[in-house]
């Protein structure tokens, strides 16, 4: 009976820890000393060869010294098509490449950070997939140059009960609380109008778009350019180092019959925890532009 209870005791104290853990939006896989274009066909190949798909592929903000890679996996597809609905934002990852001090760091979203907060309460139905994903990540980051392994964005991290139900401050918008785009007649009508839209380009171009198998969902990332684009706001949000540079590119989710986005003062704070007020003041009209740009490939 004494050594049932220990038992006891012990799975629940690696719960506890578990549920404890604290979770940082992005992980430093590896520094290399080779240029970035090496680098980028090297990550290109690691990442087929670990079971990720390259969606796309873009430099953010148009910078010379950032570059990434959008991808996802059959076990990402998986855990998207068990859930549906807003976890479709969760249909692609980002794998990022950055100079820094004359090196290129490589960096990307942290599944698990994310998973969490786009599948809120059901995330530990879905928990299994996100470890294939991390020993995916994994095996990418090997041969990449020096290991690192390191979680990173927020000095102190978030644990994942936060996460589930995460906004930047009171009065400020949850995940579920998107932005409605536009509606259409159908899915297939909403394709044909937001895709015709971005064929046109200007300051809206298409990075990549995925449709998940079996659901009336599809994630479109876009390039967002101009006056209000990612140049103008990216410099002022990305000061800390390592930069964020997973945190591009800007989604829309088709969904059904209707196209959404996260709302700018969540997904940027998701992005961006430790982000101060006084940051976030220099950035006050910056969700609105890019409602305003994501509404032009709706309509």
């Amino acid at each position: 009976m004494k050594r049932y209870l220990s038992a006891v005791l012990v799975i629940f104290m690696i719960v506890g820890v578990v549920n404890a853990q604290e979770l940082k939006p992005y992980v430093l896989g590896a520094v290399s000393s080779e240029s970035m274009d090496m680098v980028k066909e090297k990550v290109r190949a690691n990442l087929d060869s670990a079971g990720f798909m390259v969606l796309g592929e873009y430099a953010p903000a148009n910078d010379i010294k950032r570059w990434v890679f959008v991808v996802n996996s059959e076990a990402l597809i998986q855990a998207v098509q068990s859930v549906g609905g807003l976890s479709g934002f969760a249909s692609a990852l980002r794998v990022a490449l950055t100079v820094e001090n004359g090196k290129v760091l490589i960096s990307y979203t942290n599944p698990t950070y994310l998973g969490n907060a786009y599948f809120q309460k059901r995330f530990p139905d879905v928990d299994n997939y996100f470890s294939q994903i991390e020993q995916q990540f994994d095996t990418a980051m090997l041969e990449l140059g020096e290991v690192k392994y390191e979680a990173f964005g927020a000095e102190e991290g978030l644990e994942a009960k936060e996460l589930r139900k995460y906004h930047y401050m009171f009065g400020m918008e949850y995940f579920e609380d998107v932005v409605e785009l536009n509606e259409f007649d159908s899915f297939a009508a909403g394709k044909k109008t937001i895709e015709a839209e971005l064929i046109k380009g200007g300051n809206t171009n298409l990075v990549y778009a995925y449709e998940v198998p079996g659901k009336d969902l599809k994630l479109y990332g876009i390039a967002l350019s101009g006056e209000t684009g990612e140049g103008h706001f990216l410099p002022i949000i990305d000061i800390s180092k390592p930069n964020h540079t997973a945190f591009l590119p800007y989604e829309i989710l088709l969904m059904g019959d209707t196209a959404v986005m996260l709302h700018g003062r969540y997904r940027i704070a998701l992005a961006f925890p430790d982000l101060t007020m006084t940051t976030f003041g220099k950035i006050m009209s910056t969700p609105g532009n890019i409602e305003e740009l994501m509404r032009s490939v709706t309509e």
